[in-house]
């Protein structure tokens, strides 16, 4: 778990906080750890919006004081079969679903995952 502090984030868009792969220029980050979650929050992905809609109210974390959020995040080797130590990952933010198209919000915090080494068996 490590924690993830933003600031000044616009309070009227929702945000996507996830450990993502890290997607091609210009696409969606995707896949992020945590999958679907009903309950709005997982160890590896959080929505934070102060305005969520009708249907994900008590789903989303709100906003702290001037749009900013202090959230822990799993981050872990594996992303799916994607592996951390091959692919590039990060701590991502992106404009929730309402803005999914919207790029503009995208922030990426590289992390990198060094492969455990293997030891060889000891004796005296």
């Amino acid at each position: 778990m490590i924690t993830v502090n933003g600031s000044n984030f616009d309070e009227s868009v929702g945000l996507y906080l996830a450990f993502c792969v890290v997607p091609k220029k210009g696409s969606l980050p995707t896949p992020c750890g945590g999958g679907v979650n009903k309950e709005g929050v997982s160890e590896s992905s959080i929505w934070i919006s102060s305005n969520p809609p009708p249907y994900a109210e008590g789903l989303t974390k709100a906003f702290l004081a001037n749009g900013s959020f202090s959230e822990q995040v799993l981050i872990s080797r594996k992303i799916g079969k994607f592996d951390c130590t091959k692919v590039k990952c990060a701590i991502t933010v992106r404009a929730d679903h309402l803005r999914g198209s919207d790029r503009s919000y995208d922030l990426y915090l590289p992390i990198k995952i060094k492969a455990a080494k293997k030891l060889n068996n000891l004796s005296k």
